[in-house]
């Protein structure tokens, strides 16, 4: 049976729908807004895996061309390996409602997103975050929701949920919630130089407009009988082998925490679980026993790491490395490092550490994206790399994962808003942080990093910027905030909130909650708090650089533009592109035609813009009158001969102008080939040319 719910925000219709499609998995929806359709499916298997250790949710997002009626584009012609969107969007979905499964639930389970239709009047992430919801919900699968998403955006100081593309491109801020109706969970966005009061206004607009959408996923699970959910009970360990293996733990977890440097501690913490295995199980000859024994080991260790860090800081209010609340870890940056590079920057904060490269590049380098929402070029471009030794690993190189994508789409939110405008610096921008060392926050490590680069080649930014993550301790009525935290208060924490800004307003900010939910008013704290670890953080970097260099980097192109009648652009570019290709093979050049007549010249050779520049100025200069020109003669006829004087154009000396005796015949005073002068005596209203030779022999 097709079961229906609907409700309105913004003005805009919003439909949940079950019953019709997928009926197999153990929850469908089909989430419609207007003629935007989003297909959410989940499923979870009924068993986990033989030794599973963790949850492994499975989050997709796929795009359909056949939503938007287009066939893609390439040699095989069918949708190929996920785009950097599709990956995102997928990341907006998983967030959310991975905290929402209950602790100990290690079943496989996979939430698909397809997209069905679209017209790109509605951001289809928040439709298919509504849906994995939506699916979850009604499914019998563990889950303590439902969520529900929003997109904010502000124009003209007023609030938008949902706003269209339109709408966003005139907004201030772009930012997206996701939460219960206790609180949020997720927040990711972007904003242009936006307060931390208007921030936190966004968040509670963004959380008002998500009731709507909570009540009716419960309404559709009324109505579709109300699926009772698996009973799951998460396996329990033996109390008394509990109990023996706290009190030999707590001790030695306590001393690693002690330890400052991030390494001596993970050490410490292998000493501690290598004396526990020694002393606690391998004794044990059962062999099951024995490895069951060694999973719960490990376990405990974890609780106990949990509750002695987080008691040390909500009693103590002391840290891991032995800082307050609010202390940022000391600070180095260096510029320059690296000769051949057009900017390169150095920032190390405690023991993360993130080199930064600014490249300049033309139009040519521009990236090209096949989209739903149609062909889309970038002009700003950062990556973030993140190798296994910057954490003292051994791995994989090769491709990016998820996590990689997403801090670099971070950190690229955070910068964009600090690049020139592309008419003032026409230049492709490409940003690279490779993470050299990690222990906190590398994404936030990575902005600081691109802003040293960005001065070091000379780009005029419109600001500096720098991020800070903020970590949250909260057991009962005991909160902490914590500034500027460390990988294990990320992993033993409640709050991932990452903040980037200038000293004039947030550029971009993300959140995840492990927890139901927190208040506005702890969120106040924690903005205010980073705001002020923010500008301790963008103090130090200015110690070192504080306005670009007054010259790009020798290695750089120089980009000169001009401007000429968009009605000469065709002469330019000349049958087939014949002239600009010739131009660029005289001169080695780069050259980009705008469609209003503005033309920029790229090369590294100032001789060489200067002979473009001179090329294309001649094709597109126009005859004058009066004024005197040496010409070639292209053809003679008999009443007369026609002279180029301009490249590709040719004006009409006619018989009577030759000379100042009666010439008979035009060949007996001209040759064709020959260079002669003359003067312009009239350009008539349909720009033809009349010349004159005798005036020059007068």
């Amino acid at each position: 049976m097709i079961t229906t719910v609907t409700t309105s925000i913004a003005g805009q219709q919003i439909k949940i729908e079950t019953g019709r499609m997928a009926k197999q998995a153990d929850g469908s929806v089909v989430v419609t807004s207007g003629n935007n359709m989003v297909l959410v499916t989940a499923v979870s298997s009924k068993q986990p895996k033989p030794d599973q250790s963790y949850f492994p949710l499975m989050v997709e997002y796929i795009e359909k061309f056949y939503a938007i009626g287009k066939i893609p584009g390439g040699y095989f012609k069918r949708e190929g390996k996920p785009s950097t969107e599709s990956v995102l969007a997928a990341r907006i979905i998983d967030r959310p409602i991975r905290p929402l499964f209950p602790e100990g639930y290690l079943n496989d389970t996979q939430v698909v997103a397809t997209v069905l239709s679209s017209d790109g009047a509605f951001p289809m992430d928040v439709l298919a975050s509504i849906g994995a919801s939506a699916a979850l919900h009604i499914s019998d699968i563990p889950f303590f929701g439902p969520t529900a998403c929003c997109q904010v955006g502000r124009v003209d100081g007023q609030f938008i949920a949902n706003p269209n593309q339109e709408q966003l491109a005139k907004s201030d801020m772009d930012i997206l919630v996701s939460g219960t109706k206790n609180g949020l969970l997720m927040v990711e966005g972007e904003a242009q130089f936006v307060s931390e009061a208007d921030v936190l206004a966004a968040l509670k607009f963004g959380h008002q407009s998500l009731m709507p959408l909570l009540q009716i996923q419960d309404e559709l699970r009324e109505k579709t009988g109300s699926k009772a959910k698996r009973t799951f009970v998460a396996a329990k360990i033996d109390a008394d082998f509990k109990q023996q293996a706290e009190k030999l733990i707590t001790p030695l977890i306590e001393h690693a925490l002690s330890l400052k440097i991030k390494q001596d501690r993970y050490t410490a913490f292998d000493t501690a679980k290598s004396t526990a295995k020694e002393k606690l199980t391998a004794t044990i000859t059962d062999d099951k026993l024995r490895s069951q024994r060694d999973k719960d080991l490990a376990v405990v260790i974890e609780e106990v790491k949990y509750k002695v860090a987080r008691a040390t800081i909500l009693d103590k209010g002391s840290r891991i490395d032995g800082r307050d609340l609010k202390t940022v870890r000391p600070i180095s940056s260096e510029v320059g490092i690296l000769p051949r590079a057009h900017g390169s920057g150095l920032f190390t904060r405690g023991e993360t550490q993130c080199l930064g490269t600014a490249t300049l590049g033309t139009a040519d380098d521009e990236q090209k994206i096949e989209t739903l929402r149609g062909d889309i070029k970038k002009q700003f471009l950062l990556h973030y790399n993140f190798p296994p030794f910057s954490v003292g690993e051994v791995g994989r190189f090769g491709g990016q994962g998820r996590r990689e994508i997403g801090h670099g789409n971070l950190a690229e939110r955070a910068v964009k808003a600090i690049i020139p405008n592309h008419v003032d610096f026409p230049y492709t921008i490409r940003i690279v942080s490779e993470v050299l060392e990690s222990n906190g926050s590398s994404s936030m490590g990575s902005v600081c990093a691109s802003t040293l680069a960005l001065l070091d080649a000379g780009v005029k930014i419109k600001g500096n910027v720098a991020g800070i993550a903020m970590g949250l301790i909260k057991e009962g009525d005991k909160v902490a905030v914590l500034s500027d935290i460390l990988g294990d208060e990320d992993h033993l924490g409640d709050m991932d909130f990452k903040v980037a800004g200038t000293s004039a307003g947030i550029t971009a900010l993300q959140m995840d909650i492990k927890i139901d939910s927190v208040s506005f008013a702890v969120m106040e704290t924690a903005l205010n708090q980073a705001r002020d670890g923010r500008i301790f953080i963008l103090n130090e970097m200015e110690k070192v650089m504080k306005t670009p260099r007054g010259q790009l980097s020798e290695f750089a192109p120089r980009i000169e533009t001009i401007k000429i009648k968009p009605d000469k652009i065709r002469e330019v570019i000349g049958s087939g592109g014949k002239v600009i290709r010739g131009i660029t093979e005289a001169t080695g050049v780069k050259i980009e035609i705008q469609d209003d007549g503005t033309i920029n010249i790229a090369s590294a050779d100032p001789l060489a813009t200067k002979k473009a520049i001179d090329m294309i100025m001649g094709i597109c200069a126009e005859a004058e009158v009066g004024k005197t020109y040496s010409g070639k003669v292209m053809k003679i006829a008999e009443f007369g001969a026609f002279v180029e004087i301009l490249p590709n154009q040719q004006g009409l000396l006619h018989i009577s102008e030759i000379a100042n005796d009666r010439v008979r015949q035009v060949s007996d005073v001209l040759k064709e080939g020959e260079m002669i002068d003359v003067k312009v005596l009239e350009v008539d209203r349909a720009g033809r040319i009349k010349l004159s030779r005798k005036a020059l022999l007068q």
